[in-house]
């Protein structure tokens, strides 16, 4: 016979108990109780679940997510690692793991890729509530005819435990320590009996397909969240925050970040289970889970590798389906719901009340109500009381009324938006995303990433919802960022900037200029800390952080003219030898002492320091901010600069710990989403109508004290500021930008000699730049092109149109954001949600999904010049005057690699010369008609 797979049963870290939860929920005041929902998943109530899953069709839930993980397994596999090998010791452990049949997909792929070993690679472990069931699935699973496929592969075992108990676990080393002292067992081959036909097979461990297919047959455990299950579903209607579901801070850990100590491990949690959780509880859970951020080595060719977590999302849909999934027709949901009641019962049988207050609780006395709320996005399961009750508990007299009803479920939808903002909250991001084919459920493949970057969502409230319907070119309300950038931003920032040059350049090309026009790699390391200290020193009064010479090379960098390069506004000398230049080390130790010097800055402001020093606060603030966001735009340009050594042998490195883009598994998801756009309108016809540009930011009101207590300001480039009106007629234009396809069309079409910067020639072959190196052009195709004005010009006239203006593309913009809610997944990738361009999105009109254009900054006609009310910065007097020249053009929205806090400002300007070709820049037509 197979042997059994072990299973550990797990220290409680929970404070409280079933009958503590029913007792705390009962005593709430009137239309606020609850009950716990652990109590639904007795012995008999986990049978009532199995006949939803397997007689109620209107579940849709599991079937989708089967199909999903039928389908896809393979890729999802192969993605969780990277497109790199299985390592040593990995893990593979889902929580609320129930009978195991969708996983069953999982591990079949896993053991297709993992070496076989007399010690397998890959450890299975299924964490859950119920040891018998545990013992029953696991040992079922090793026997059936997937045993054998994972022998010597991917051994299984347990973890019995609530959710935080398993955190817990894992937090305190408990995986490394389970390997090393005492390793599980192996599925193991069936014994010759089994063979001859007592095999058992993997379907037969499982429920058999219903009518319409598999349901889920591993409930949501909802009840074990934290320790005082206060973001449970079983808790309270309001979305009150909780505490995080986690028991141990990072002090308190002793989870190894190190992966040669602790490989890699991939969190399953399937079923939509987060739904259980209020929204808060959610992201608290998911931030919880130890994920560390994946790893690569600079120095060798290895894949990127790290931990994942594949989380199953149901879909914000039709409340009336959701309603049939919650309430079918045969009664199945309401019999598993009604006996949750025996729980209470129990729990005060065993705790030894009254009989009056036992037999309150008798299924006769209650009815089973639900409803899908459509302004929470959540499908609520209630108790409705049947008749007054009026019972004492712990010496209080509690009374309940005919027809109140008492909460026991929750389970959240989640549109895109909700699932970004989830995302956000949580500190994760996508690495892929499976739909299933009837569009109803997603699974996500997730990472925590180095640093990150959160999109501020603008979700409108109903009243904002039915002005946008009122008025369709509205304005929202302004992404709510902090007046200036918090130190955590800062540090994020640091984060991103220290990825970028210490680990995407190599050593020999710190001396290099990937790109003419502008310094050499190693000038912008000095750049960054000089800018920010010059001002922090002119702001303090202060002598500039030693070396002090530093000032004289690294203060400003150029911007000659493209076809005249020794035309260039004024900049800072730099040495002309290699041997001149101060070494890497002098520049690393001088930014570290100016990021000390910005920190004290913040200590200075908050304490009022600085205002009995006689600086103004205000002042203040618009130095960090300006600093901050100066910084920001350096990374995108020391970006594009690198991209043209990407893919070189001598060249640009990958992002390091960024998991390298499976474009196969992207192109068909990008080819499925153009498929489903192509039946909605390409263009849009807008105007006649006033546009506001810009906001009032006055840099001469900093000599205001301080601002007015609890008051937001949005600081500005001096040209952004004054808000103004311009008025624009009647046009079109077309809803997504320029792609790589439309102009190679082109380009071949007209024998164009000189092809795009973002474009390179690899054995004949037209590719297109990535920071990972060039992708074929199949790949790439409906990406928007990334090219100078005069290119895209060019193309748009050939079409019979024309690049839009200024107010023409802000006008466009405000009316695409009027469409739905503009969100981390659905917009141009803003903050290295991803470090490549995508096809843009025509958007989802009916889940209230914004377009996007794929992740590029977009050109207009505009000439970057004076307008009315504009005055020069004081603190910055040439950063948009030196290129009041006729030839530079403003610049709207933000790239993939612009931080949300400049791209979701809606006043923001860049701007580049017409003929520069390597910034990331596209366009869209418009036409007179």
């Amino acid at each position: 016979m197979s042997s059994t797979p072990q299973i550990i049963q797990l220290p409680n870290t929970l404070s409280s108990t079933p009958l503590r939860e029913v007792l705390d929920g009962l005593s709430k005041p009137t239309g606020q109780r609850t009950l716990p929902t652990i109590l639904l998943y007795d012995e008999c109530g986990l049978r009532l679940y199995d006949d939803i899953t397997t007689k109620a069709p209107e579940y849709y839930l599991f079937a989708a997510e089967e199909q999903i993980l039928c389908d896809d397994a393979p890729e999802i596999i192969r993605l969780m690692h990277g497109g790199g090998p299985v390592r040593n010791g990995e893990i593979l452990l889902e929580l609320g793991a129930g009978a195991l049949r969708k996983t069953s997909h999982l591990l079949r792929a896993a053991a297709e890729i993992s070496p076989r070993e007399l010690t397998p690679a890959v450890t299975y472990l299924a964490l859950d509530l119920e040891k018998r069931e545990l013992d029953r699935t696991l040992s079922l699973m090793s026997s059936s005819d997937l045993g054998p496929q994972l022998e010597g592969r991917v051994r299984i075992g347990g973890l019995c435990g609530t959710y935080d108990d398993g955190i817990a676990y894992v937090r305190h080393g408990g995986l490394s320590d389970m390997q090393q002292a005492s390793p599980l067992l192996r599925a193991s081959i069936p014994s010759e009996n089994d063979k001859k036909g007592n095999a058992v097979e993997i379907s037969q461990i499982l429920e058999p397909m219903g009518s319409s297919g598999f349901k889920d047959t591993n409930p949501p455990i909802l009840s074990p969240l934290s320790p005082t299950r206060s973001d449970s579903a079983g808790t309270s209607p309001s979305d009150e925050h909780p505490s995080s579901p986690s028991t141990l801070t990072d002090d308190q850990s002793t989870y190894s970040t190190d992966y040669e100590e602790t490989p890699p491990i991939h969190f399953l949690f399937l079923g939509s289970s987060i739904g259980n959780f209020t929204r808060p509880g959610a992201s608290d859970f998911l931030r919880s889970l130890p994920l560390r951020p994946w790893i690569s080595t600079s120095e060798s060719s290895e894949t990127p590798f790290g931990d994942t977590l594949l989380l199953g999302l149901d879909h914000d849909n039709r409340p009336e389906l959701i309603e049939r999934a919650y309430n079918d027709p045969a009664g199945h949901t309401r019999k598993f719901i009604m006996n949750g009641l025996a729980g209470v019962r129990r729990a005060f049988e065993e705790a030894g009340m009254s009989k009056e207050v036992i037999s309150a609780f008798e299924e006769d006395q209650w009815d089973y109500q639900e409803a899908y709320n459509t302004v929470e996005k959540r499908h609520e399961g209630r108790y409705l009381s049947l008749s007054r009750k009026s019972i004492t508990l712990e010496g209080q007299t509690v009374v309940i009324e005919a027809g109140e009803a008492v909460h026991i479920e929750y389970s959240y939808k989640y549109s895109e938006a909700a699932a970004q903002s989830l995302f956000n909250d949580s500190n994760l991001k996508p690495l892929h995303r499976w739909t299933s084919a009837n569009g109803l459920y997603s699974l996500w493949l997730l990472h925590r990433p180095s640093f990150s970057f959160p999109i501020t969502l603008n979700i409108p409230t109903v009243e904002q919802k039915a002005e946008i319907q009122m008025e369709p070119f509205s304005i929202r309300s302004k992404p709510q960022f902090s007046t200036i950038p918090t130190l955590e931003e800062w540090e994020e920032m640091w984060k991103l900037w220290d990825t970028v040059t210490l680990g995407m350049i190599p050593p020999g090309m710190m001396m290099q200029k990937p790109i003419d026009l502008r310094h050499k790699c190693l000038f912008y390391l000095g750049h960054i800390p000089t800018f920010l200290d010059i001002h922090l020193s002119r702001l303090l009064q202060e002598p500039n952080t030693e070396p002090d010479h530093f000032k004289y090379i690294f203060e400003r960098g150029i911007d000659p003219h493209v076809d005249d390069p020794t035309q260039c506004h004024p900049h800072s000398e730099v040495p002309e030898a290699d041997d001149e230049w101060p070494s890497l080390e002098s520049i690393l130790s001088f930014r570290d002492r100016v990021r000390i010097r910005l920190k004290s800055v913040y200590g200075k402001l908050d304490s009022g320091e600085l205002s009995t020093k006689g600086i103004f606060e205000k002042k203040a603030m618009r130095v960090l901010w300006m600093t901050y966001e100066h910084e920001a735009f350096h990374v995108e340009t020391l970006l594009y600069m690198l991209l043209q050594k990407a893919g070189d042998s001598d060249g640009t490195r990958p992002p390091p710990g960024v998991p390298i883009p499976d474009w196969l598994a992207l192109s068909r998801r990008w080819s499925r989403r153009l498929q489903e756009e192509k039946q909605l309108d390409s263009r849009v016809v807008l105007g006649p109508a006033d546009v506001w540009l810009g906001h009032d930011d006055s840099e001469e009101r900093d000599m205001d004290a301080t601002l007015p207590e609890g008051v937001q300001h949005e600081f500005g480039w001096d040209n952004e500021h004054p808000k103004r009106k311009v008025h624009v007629g009647k046009f079109t234009v077309e809803r997504r930008p320029v792609t790589n396809g439309e102009y190679y069309n082109f380009w071949t079409g007209q024998n164009l000699k000189t092809m795009p910067a973002s474009w390179v020639k690899r054995d004949a072959n037209v590719m297109v730049c990535t920071l990972f190196g060039p992708v074929s052009l199949s790949v790439a195709a409906d990406w928007p092109l990334m090219a100078s004005y005069e290119e895209l010009d060019s193309f748009a006239r050939a079409k019979g149109g024309r690049i839009p203006t200024e107010a023409e593309l802000r006008l466009f913009m405000d009316d695409q954001n009027s469409r739905g809610i503009v969100n981390g997944y659905n917009n141009a990738g803003w903050g290295y949600q991803r470090w490549w361009p995508e096809p843009s999105s025509l958007g989802t009109p009916e889940r209230n999904e914004a377009p996007h254009n794929g992740g590029v900054w977009e050109w207009t006609s505009t000439v970057m010049d004076h307008h009315e009310g504009y005055k020069s910065s004081v603190l910055y007097p040439g950063y948009s005057s030196d290129f009041f020249d006729g030839i530079h053009h403003v610049v709207l929205g933000g790239s993939f690699a612009t931080i949300p806090r400049l791209a979701q400002r809606r006043s923001l300007r860049n701007f580049y010369q017409r003929n520069y070709p390597y910034a990331w820049i596209g366009a869209r037509i418009a036409y007179d008609k």
